[in-house]
This record gives C-alpha cells, structure tokens and sequence, in this order.
C-alpha cells in the first residue's frame, strides 16, 4: 500500500522505501520577510516561493519525521527570574515621584486593523489537456500525484484558494478562520475549499499563444573585488531544468537564455568591460534572482 513521505519538499507517494527522496532536512527559518530552510541558503520573499524552493538533500522517502529538534534558546528567562524582573521594576515604579497627565479621551475609536483580501483562484485545466507523468497538483495544501488510472472528471481536488497569512505568531490562510502558532501545523491545515479536478497544467497564456512573453530587461546589481565580480539579475521564478548560461570562448560574453514557470522569457548576450576565466566563472539560480561569479582573467578598466 502506498503510504506519503512525510519529508518536507517532498510529499510524495511511495511503495518502496529504497526509491530515492530530495528534501529539506532542516527546520524553515522566517527571519526580517526572508524565508528559506536551516539546511540551505537560498533565502526568497513571499511564501509562494518559499514552498518551490528546490530540496537540498538526497534520502530515502520516510513516514517518521526526523526533523532535527531546535536547539534550547539559552536566552529564555526562568519564570523566577521573570518574577524578579517584574519585582524589580514595580520597586522603581513606587519610588518614583507621581507625574501629573492630562486626560486622555477615551472616546477616540481605534483603528480597525483592515482584513486581508481574500484571493478566489479560479484557474483550471482545460479540457483534454496532456498531463506529464508525476505531476502534481498547483493548488495550495493539496499536493496530489497525477494518476492516469483515475478519469479526470473523478479527481476530488481539497485546497486552499487564499493567501497564506502570517499575523503576529499566528499563522493561517485568507480564505478560512483557522490560526495555528507553529509552521509545521499550518502546513497540516487542510483545505477548506473541494473541486472536482486537479490543476496539474494550468491554462495557457491570453490568446492562446504557447510562447514565453520576451522580457526586454530585468533590474540588476554587482559588486567586485581584484579577482572576481559578483552579478545579481533579478528575475524571479527562474526554471533550473529550461534556463541556460553559458559563459563564451571570447571571454568577454555570457549568453543567458532565462526562462520562468510563469512563461517569461529574458534571452540577451551580456557584453563584459573585461576577459573572465569561462572555466572557473559559475552561477547560482535562485528563488528571486540569477547571482553570476565572474573570475577575471586580468583587472578590470570599468565595469559591465
């Protein structure tokens, strides 16, 4: 019987315990709006991206959560000496003189804290469309596997078409009422909404036009030092697996052809202001941006 790997990143279905797993041995980390795992550095901005973020660990699938537990926070007050604490500031308190205060109208209502917009995703597969082997559903919370031995009209999808919601401590989604406080609970919440077909594939763009829209240019930023210069072009949802970068024989090109799962497409030859070492030179793909390390093959006069 097929049981669910409890692995995060991965979710899948297995029957053998052998079959390889890519995952996230690590705790998620939510720290100043960037999200990311223990495990890894890719750090990105919103939670959509969070949860595309790739596996960094190659295992077995598992049902047993082997999560390492977080390490004791060594800063955390005992409740006596929060008491303590406590003690010692009504002692300051009492002894210092009373100050006289005008009085505060207690009639000024406060200001409501507005609710967020709840988001109703309606998108669906179109009828007949293929579906690739091992796909799963985009839906949020449901994570289904492609079946071709279940007729799409029998699919029952549970999801959550909202928004994740992040509100001091407490955590949830936009289109249901239930708060939890620890992330891996929230990513238990099951779906409130059912549909009767999963959206393995999605709907093609506007027109009904299979190509990736061109994108002129993308915001970017560098940094150097004598030996090497760090380029960051910021183009979010890159596709590791369609993407390429090549840096040139001339050494003074890199052809990038950057496409992303939402079907955009920036394909430009980056002319350098200096020869770079193709062989040494590499790249990372990121959540949020493409970050290229240029090794120069002498010093630069200007920059690129």
């Amino acid at each position: 019987m097929a049981e669910k790997c409890v692995h995060r990143g991965c979710g899948k279905q297995f029957s053998d315990s052998s079959e390889p797993c890519t995952y996230h041995p690590g705790l998620p980390v939510f720290h100043e709006g960037q999200k990311g795992y223990r495990c890894c550095k890719p750090r990105v901005l919103t939670f959509d991206e969070f949860l595309t973020l790739p596996p960094c660990t190659t295992g077995t699938h598992s049902t047993i959560d082997d999560t390492p537990a977080p390490e004791p926070d060594t800063t955390k007050l005992t409740s006596e000496q929060v008491d303590a604490k406590i003690a010692a500031q009504n002692a300051k308190a009492s002894a210092e003189p009373a100050v006289t205060r005008q009085a505060v109208s207690t009639q000024q209502a406060a200001t409501p804290t507005p609710k967020p917009e709840v988001v109703v995703e309606e998108e669906s597969d179109e009828e007949g469309v293929t579906v690739p082997s091992g796909a799963r559903c985009k839906r949020k919370a449901c994570g289904q596997s492609y079946d071709a031995k279940i007729p799409r009209g029998e699919e029952k999808c549970v999801h959550h078409p909202g928004a994740a919601l992040f509100h001091e401590g407490s955590k949830g989604w936009t289109c249901c009422k239930r708060r939890v406080l620890e992330f891996d609970e929230f990513m238990k919440i099951e779906g409130c909404t059912t549909k009767s077909r999963h959206l393995f594939v999605g709907k093609p763009k506007a027109g009904g036009s299979e190509e990736d829209e061109e994108i002129k240019e993308v915001r970017s930023d560098f940094y150097q030092t004598a030996s090497t210069a760090i380029a960051s072009l910021y183009l979010k949802k890159v596709d590791k697996t369609t993407s390429s970068i090549r840096f040139k024989a001339d050494k003074k090109t890199v052809a990038l052809d950057l496409r992303t799962s939402d079907r955009k497409r920036y394909c430009v030859d980056m002319e350098l202001f200096g020869t770079i070492d193709p062989e040494k030179s590499s790249f990372k793909i990121m959540g949020t941006k493409v970050e290229l390390t240029l090794v120069k093959a002498r010093a630069w006069a200007g920059r690129f």
